[in-house]
């Protein structure tokens, strides 16, 4: 290979970067394309897609090596990107199920979704362990503990089966555990990412704490799921333990990268860069690029400037800043997982499993893992179950709002509210299908006269990332809106069953005594009529906390573990329901 191609392998554009003039793939010799957070075809459809990655793999193959293209997109919950793909619930409402064979079982049906479309590739699943309810991605966490996360790191075996040797299978994908590592453990205000206040920040720890809480569950993907991409975190680690130590950004972090995670704990794989991750390093670019080619990371996700990049490590290369056994190394590890993918003897989009894609079969998983994802926290007079005969009002606009209830990374990178955007049932077309007489109501303003059971869905609207920080826009709590339906039908009827559709902990304490029963529904994704499931005792209620739940805002960070531990409810926390 010419210095020009391996360093083409090493560059990863994004797809509306090169769609208009699809032979930049071929002059460029990209090794990678990927779609970010809403970036889609024209056609949004399995078909669409599988046509639109085999029409840039053709470029690819029209290289002198003809060295196949590999695809990346963010299938976090399902194929998220695809419209009409099964929805899962986020992985804070799957580590709520505690039940490892069920994650596989969920990340098994989304690599068969994603791959009949065309991606052989998912940045995912995030193991990161989330430690303040703040950051805005704690929904992509399984846990607060890192022997949760541990334990769910099925999802990747889902992913991409029995390591290299079930890759090249129409329903396997390759993983990419994100992002090492302490993206979860940052310290609230320390984000320098514009109005993001602790997405991206500064993970202020000494070692044995990072390597018990943030670095664990690299070494379970590594060592017993065969890991075989890692993305590194946009944060930075700052020790404690180490005299005058200054945050160093992870992309720029070889004694991370290369001599822990590459070289101690074994990872043979290769590391992507996040989405211009290397432009908030200091310097200039050049210095950028050879600061993280030296640091260990293999491919670059520069969306918009990959002919810069080339050139830029064209140039380090040429000077003799980055060696060329570095760029062997890296493209080394790159085509190792070409190969295993089974790409060169068939490059394009198998589509044999397209017509599962939003299968009954598919969504009656989903569905299995909404209803065990329920953490029922409180129920006083066997509120719960309900009966299928009792009068129900229901009010909230969560009760029916499929964006609300999927969150953010659907359709769009951050989510939007509404029911046209992907097919699903709503948590009120659950309770409907069960129950005879049920009364709905967003506002809480129809008349409450006759009704048995208020069912008040409170809950977040979608965000994704920093955007969602609190403190960005965001608080942990409740809506004014959310306050008033619970006064108002709490205060109205017998019976009132609060449900908190939300990618995180609300802020509850000075409302839970209005309420009989209060449910943790997460962000369950398309499949609402698992909510209805255990609200009817059709299955029962076996979620429990993932996370530890705070009295107020200011009480985060709260984990289990620490010193003065007085959560509202504690990690682990949740109740059964018996008739």
């Amino acid at each position: 290979m010419t210095l020009a191609e391996k360093i083409g392998q090493m560059t990863q554009a994004e797809r509306g970067a090169i769609d208009a003039d699809q032979d930049q793939i071929t002059s460029l010799a990209l090794g990678s394309v990927l779609s970010g957070g809403g970036s889609t075809p024209a056609r949004n459809t399995p078909s669409g897609w599988a046509d639109m990655i085999d029409g840039y793999q053709s470029k690819a193959l029209a290289t002198r090596l003809h060295i196949p293209l590999l695809y990346g997109i963010d299938s976090v919950h399902g194929d998220n990107n695809l419209v009409g793909a099964t929805i899962f619930p986020h992985n804070v409402g799957l580590g709520a199920t505690r039940d490892p064979g069920l994650v596989e079982q969920v990340e098994h049906i989304t690599a068969t979704e994603t791959r009949a479309t065309g991606p052989q590739w998912v940045f995912a699943p995030c193991v990161c362990v989330t430690r303040d309810e703040r950051w805005g991605r704690t929904y992509e966490s399984f846990g607060e503990d890192p022997k949760l996360v541990q334990q769910m790191e099925t999802a990747i075996d889902g992913f991409q089966g029995d390591g290299g040797r079930d890759l090249a299978r129409n329903d396997r994908v390759l993983a990419t555990p994100k992002h090492f590592a302490g993206d979860g453990d940052t310290t609230y205000g320390t984000s320098a990412n514009g109005t993001y206040t602790i997405d991206q920040g500064v993970t202020i720890t000494d070692w044995e704490h990072f390597a018990r809480i943030d670095l664990a569950p690299y070494v379970t993907a590594v060592r017993e799921h065969d890991a075989s991409s890692i993305m590194p975190s946009f944060s930075s680690v700052q020790w404690t333990d180490r005299p005058g130590s200054a945050p160093v950004k992870m992309s720029a972090n070889k004694e991370l990268l290369t001599d822990v995670l590459k070289r101690k704990i074994g990872f043979d794989g290769f590391l992507i860069s996040d989405w211009e991750a290397i432009h908030q390093l200091p310097g200039d670019y050049a210095t950028q690029v050879r600061t993280a080619v030296n640091a260990g990371i293999d491919m670059f996700m520069e969306p918009s400037s990959a002919p810069q990049f080339e050139q830029a490590l064209t140039a380090e290369v040429q000077a003799g800043r980055v060696s060329l056994a570095r760029i062997n190394d890296a493209v080394g590890r790159i085509l190792t997982s070409k190969f295993e993918l089974g790409l060169f003897e068939h490059p394009y989009t198998d589509r044999t499993n397209i017509g599962t894609i939003g299968s009954p079969q598919h969504r009656a998983v989903a569905r299995q893992a909404v209803a065990q994802s329920q953490v029922l926290l409180k129920n006083s007079g066997r509120a719960l179950p309900l009966k299928p005969s009792q009068k129900i009002y229901v009010a909230g606009v969560n009760a029916n709002d499929l964006g609300n209830q999927a969150g953010g990374w659907t359709v769009t990178w951050q989510g939007q509210p509404g029911n046209t955007s992907f097919p699903g049932t709503t948590i009120l077309q659950g309770i409907q299908q069960v129950a005879h007489d049920v009364t709905y109501s967003a506002d809480a303003s129809a008349p409450t006269a006759g009704s048995d059971v208020g069912v008040v869905v409170i809950g977040e609207t979608p965000y994704a990332e920093g955007v969602g920080d609190v403190g960005n826009g965001h608080t942990l709590n409740i809506s004014a809106a959310d306050r008033a339906n619970i006064d108002k039908v709490c205060g109205a009827i017998r019976t009132c069953v609060v449900l908190d559709v939300a990618g995180r902990p609300q802020i509850v304490t000075d409302e839970l005594s209005k309420m009989d029963a209060l449910v943790m529904s997460w962000l369950p994704g398309s499949e609402g009529a698992g909510v209805a499931d255990v609200l009817f005792g059709t299955k029962p209620f076996t979620g429990k906390l993932p996370v530890s739940w705070p009295r107020s805002e200011a009480q985060e960070p709260v984990n289990v573990g620490d010193r003065d531990y007085q959560p509202l409810f504690p990690y682990g926390y949740g109740l059964t329901a018996r008739r």
